[in-house]
């Protein structure tokens, strides 16, 4: 068990993997929505709203961006986190998706997202992060 203390001195680089893992995701599907958020919006019936599709992959993207940085670092985390909420619901309550599923993804993955972000939110950005730099957070 002494070993394993050890590893406490790590966790500013366990919360820098974490930032930039929860942010790869986010990069990718922001990107997506940014490119296709008509089609988005066609496919889910709400055509008309196209642009909030595109406007939620800026927000998603720009939050990534943040949490890489670590920038803003807990603001970037709730604002992903409430899209995270967001799509739980979604998925739960009008989609009627399972917990997991073989044939469609069930919300079990956005699940540990919206966990991550929740520990970012209340561990901040740890000693490397920009949010050090400018704010003396650490």
């Amino acid at each position: 068990m002494e070993n394993f203390a050890l590893l406490h001195s790590y966790t500013d680089i366990g919360l820098l993997i974490l930032r930039c893992g929860i942010a790869l995701i986010f990069f990718v599907h922001g990107l997506w929505k940014i490119q296709n958020g008509n089609t988005m919006a066609k496919n889910m019936g709400k055509s008309e709203s196209g642009w909030m599709f595109t406007l939620l992959g800026w927000v998603e993207f720009a939050a990534a961006a943040a949490l890489v940085m670590g920038l803003f670092t807990q603001i970037a985390a709730i604002i992903l986190s409430l899209i995270m909420a967001g799509a739980i619901y979604l998925k739960i309550e009008e989609w009627k998706v399972p917990f997991t599923s073989h044939d469609k993804t069930g919300w079990e993955f956005d699940l540990m997202i919206l966990a991550g972000c929740l520990l970012v939110i209340f561990e901040g950005a740890g000693k490397i992060a920009l949010d050090k730099t400018f704010f003396a957070l650490y």
